[in-house]
């Protein structure tokens, strides 16, 4: 798909399901992160806003960007109804022409795809330039495709961490590999059926 109007193709979206009143976080996040002291944050593709709530609760202070008005405002009112205004910041942001200009411990983003044009290595790669010494980049990918995906194709390529991490071209010197693997864990889709999934998981730390 080319010549997408971005936020307009995700506020349909949004505007099409009914406002989570309970989002969860991701299980990779909660796994990964639990241990880290809190600090600064960015989620990228913050959507239904589980991550962004969860790091809020643990003393992040989170700047949540989705290109979705219509996502960042439900996420600005679950913030306000939880007493975490002072620790998220939700705005509608379109990552592939610019990102804030901020200083991060941490930046997630949890399967951050787009069915358009979307120069994804150059996102995460600037998104990872944003990050203090020390700060660390979370990716997480499918790497199998769940019962319940819209794309069945048998064919589709999930790209290994090592192949996402690769063409980002962070220099061994400042950047460390923490974790490059491939987990599986049972996920249960919309409808309430269970499958297992694999997940695709890169953990890059900015050196001191």
């Amino acid at each position: 798909m080319e010549h997408v109007d971005a936020a307009a193709y995700w506020d349909k979206m949004y505007a099409e399901r009914p406002a989570a009143t309970d989002p969860r976080p991701n299980a990779r996040l909660v796994e990964v992160v639990s241990e880290l002291p809190s600090g600064d944050a960015l989620d990228l593709g913050c959507g239904g806003g589980g991550d962004a709530l969860w790091l809020a609760g643990r003393g992040w202070r989170v700047t949540a960007l989705d290109v979705s008005a219509v996502a960042t405002s439900r996420l600005t009112e679950l913030a306000r109804s939880r007493g975490l205004s002072d620790r998220i910041t939700a705005e509608q942001h379109d990552a592939r022409a610019s990102l804030p200009e901020l200083r991060l411990d941490l930046v997630t983003a949890h399967y951050f795809h787009a069915p358009y044009d979307m120069d994804r290595t150059a996102i995460l790669r600037s998104a990872a330039h944003l990050l203090r010494p020390g700060g660390r980049l979370l990716v997480v990918d499918h790497g199998s495709t769940a019962p319940w995906s819209w794309n069945q194709d048998p064919d589709v390529h999930y790209p290994t961490p090592e192949e996402v991490a690769a063409p980002m071209r962070l220099s061994p010197e400042e950047w460390t590999v923490e974790r490059a693997d491939s987990p599986r864990r049972v996920a249960t889709g919309p409808d309430g059926s269970t499958a297992e999934v694999i997940d695709h998981v890169l953990l890059i730390r900015r050196n001191a």
